[in-house]
């Protein structure tokens, strides 16, 4: 019976089709994303066949009506891809996958349109032109890039075959990413015993427990267990830092490798088809690699301008790297470890977690208490109205929301106008929540006449967190890792909450290079290590006590503890992304797992295990943004480092000084958004290009 009614929805009925403001999340559900998106495409095919009629080479009849176009679509399939996400079921994900392939197909005919292509050449190269002001201009110029790069001078069966490896592109990417979602859920470890509890902190076993009660075990405490670990990043990571159990740690570690490597969920061969399917549509559209299909949209020039930039950051980090892994397995034989002669890499993070406990004399779980998720709220919030003049409250109740957890804040000027508007969903949630932490728009900002009125349409941002969440009486106690992680995610919403662009297509985040969108959000992780807002925040959440100084000292000299090492992982990740989409040969000689452990050889110091299959769980690059851009991450991390330079030449505890720099910032980097291109805005706060020196120092590679 539901079928039949879900078929029958009307427009009035279906929530998916409402097209614009904050989405009814507690009316929507997976039966309306089939009836709903599939009345949606038939509309816009129709409003792109009249546009495509009577299109003319204006803003006003040819930019403007596109952006509606387009942006009712966004609204509607936006939902659906931030429900997959978050709110991820069986059901939603057959209604996701029935249509998407109607997405893709409509999403190709827009950007191939010939009768839209000639008319943006057309604009370009009228009167209007020199009228636009250069937003308008990066606007046109993109559209014309993008459909040059979408096929849009392909014909016949070169254009069937492109979009036939679209589809099937869209359709791996999903397959990828619920591949992985299963296998993290499939694997689990019960505990029941104290031997295999030893060394583990009291929040881990309430998680633990937590997570034991979830999964039928009604009866289980923090105190008695069971006990059931999961491959989430809050059960994770901890469980490989303290767990005395090697072997434990070891069985562990091999479940979290070798994620969606075997059965129904292998990724393997969806990686190869991948890969070939991005190999055939570089040469489609006339590129050698993928990686240089990548590169044309970016900040970087060419290949040899990344790798240059990564062989300049690993020469400086691998040397710094080998010297911690011999301190380390010096530091486990003083403590008579069998294993010290033989670290494996279940043992770096306990032996580095046990380093740092007697070199810094402090642990991440003593730091904890001081780390409400409250609290650190009220610091953050405190920091951006200090060096940004901006002034944020919550709101929740005033926004529809997908899960009990989810807050909504509202972000207003000095003066107590609302400016934008966020969405903040903490915790994790392994059941039907993706790891990892993201910042995705749910309304963009723009300007627009209404009535003969001109409005301005607010911005508004998703930001989600999978940090531990709150354990029976206690409030979400964040590790400092968690800490930062937020503060990172609130740089990406600021850059989109704070925009004064007035076009949609180059507001806040969009249209801004992949390569430089993660400045705002790595200059903010700087300021977690800033004193006055440490200590507006890190308050005990007992007893109010504010973290002592000796604590602060602490951090600032464990800020660069195996910062070689931690490089070096990132590193390693970019070369082997731009080398298997720019050199691999699916189908050759060399296997995947080949490039990985050739490049490995100068990029990690203890070599991946025979099995280790990170690559199927590696969503960053098969089912997310950053194929051949996982260097983005470093790229940008050069500009954000000199940005935070900027505010410590200006003296950190300069009020005035602070001020005024964070009023520079905030004009440039976060207001311009992709009206500019980034160089241009980098240059207009710092007054010059970039450099990597700040970086080097602040990751304590060369000296100050």
């Amino acid at each position: 019976m539901k079928e039949n009614r879900s078929m029958s929805l009307t427009t009035t009925e279906n929530p998916l089709l409402i097209g614009q403001g904050l989405p009814p999340f507690e009316q929507i559900t997976p039966e309306h994303v089939v009836p709903g998106i599939t009345q949606l495409l038939t509309e816009l095919e129709e409003e792109l066949i009249t546009l495509e009629t009577q299109v003319k080479p204006t803003w006003t009849e040819l930019v403007e009506p596109l952006q509606k176009l387009q942006e009712r679509l966004t609204w509607s399939w936006g939902i659906v891809g931030h429900l997959m996400g978050v709110k991820n079921s069986p059901e939603l994900r057959t209604a996701h996958a029935t249509v998407q392939p109607n997405v893709v197909k409509f999403i190709n005919k827009l950007n191939q349109s010939q009768a839209i292509y000639h008319a943006f050449k057309q604009l370009k190269n009228s009167d209007e032109w020199d009228q636009l002001d250069s937003a308008q201009q990066r606007i046109i110029n993109t559209a014309l890039r993008d459909a040059e790069l979408s096929g849009v001078g392909l014909e016949g069966e070169e254009r069937d075959h492109f979009n036939a490896i679209q589809l099937e592109l869209a359709d791996l990417s999903t397959q990828f990413s619920n591949h992985v979602l299963d296998a993290t859920k499939a694997f689990s470890l019960t505990l029941t015993t104290p031997e295999e509890i030893a060394g583990l902190p009291p929040s881990l076993l309430s998680l633990a427990a937590q997570a034991a009660r979830a999964e039928g075990s009604e009866t289980a405490t923090s105190e008695n267990g069971p006990w059931r670990i999961t491959l989430d990043a809050p059960s994770f990571g901890p469980f490989l830092k303290y767990s005395q159990r090697r072997d434990l740690r070891e069985k562990v570690y091999r479940g979290y490798i070798s994620r969606a490597s075997s059965g129904d969920l292998d990724n393997f061969p969806l990686i190869e088809r991948i890969l070939e399917l991005k190999k055939q549509k570089a040469s489609i559209l006339g590129f050698k690699s993928y990686a240089e299909l990548s590169l044309a949209s970016k900040m970087a020039p060419n290949v040899a301008a990344v790798e240059a930039l990564l062989e300049e950051l690993r020469i400086v980090s691998y040397d710094s790297a080998q010297q911690e892994f011999e301190d380390l397995k010096a530091f486990a034989a003083s403590k008579g470890a069998e294993e010290a002669e033989n670290l494996q890499h279940w043992d770096i993070a306990f032996w580095s977690e046990r380093q740092r406990e007697e070199k810094f004399a402090f642990t991440d779980e003593e730091l904890r208490p001081y780390f409400a998720l409250p609290q650190v709220l009220d610091g953050l919030f405190g920091l951006v109205h200090r060096i940004f003049g901006i002034v944020i409250t919550p709101a929740d109740g005033q926004a529809p929301i997908w899960h009990e957890n989810v807050r909504y804040f509202q972000v207003a000027n000095e003066s107590g106008n609302p400016i934008a508007y966020f969405y903040l969903d903490p915790y994790s949630r392994p059941a039907e929540k993706r790891g990892g932490a993201w910042m995705d728009e749910c309304i963009t900002r723009a300007k627009f006449v209404e009535n003969n009125e001109t409005k301005v349409r607010l911005p508004v941002a998703y930001l989600q967190c999978n940090q531990t969440p709150p354990v029976e009486d206690k409030p979400s106690l964040m590790t400092f890792m968690e800490v930062e992680t937020l503060f990172h995610e609130f740089g990406h919403g600021l850059q989109h909450m704070l925009t004064i662009v007035d076009y949609a297509g180059a507001a806040g985040i969009n249209n801004v290079e992949w390569d430089a969108v993660e400045l705002p959000s790595q200059f903010m992780e700087n300021w977690c290590y800033d004193q006055s807002t440490l200590f507006g925040m890190a308050k005990h959440y007992q007893t109010g006590e504010t973290l002592p100084e000796h604590y602060y000292q602490k951090l600032l000299a464990a800020k660069t503890y195996m910062s070689g090492m931690g490089m070096l992982r990132q590193l390693h990740f970019g070369f082997v992304d731009i080398e298997l989409h720019h050199r691999y040969q699916p189908g050759g000689s060399e296997t995947i797992n080949d490039v990985r452990n050739r490049i490995a050889e100068k990029t990690m110091i203890i070599k991946p295990l025979a099995e280790d299959a990170f690559l199927c769980a590696f969503g960053h690059i098969f089912a997310g943004g950053y194929s051949a851009g996982y260097y983005s991450y470093k790229w940008a991390e050069v500009l954000s480092a000199d940005a935070f330079a900027a505010f410590e030449e200006a003296g950190l505890e300069d009020e005035k000084a602070i001020s005024e720099t964070g009023k520079r910032f905030r004009d440039t980097v976060l207001a311009l958004g992709g009206s500019l291109h980034p160089m241009e805005v980098f240059k207009a706060f710092r007054g010059r290009e970039p450099s990597t020196k700040p970086l080097l120092i602040h990751s304590g590679l060369v000296a100050a």
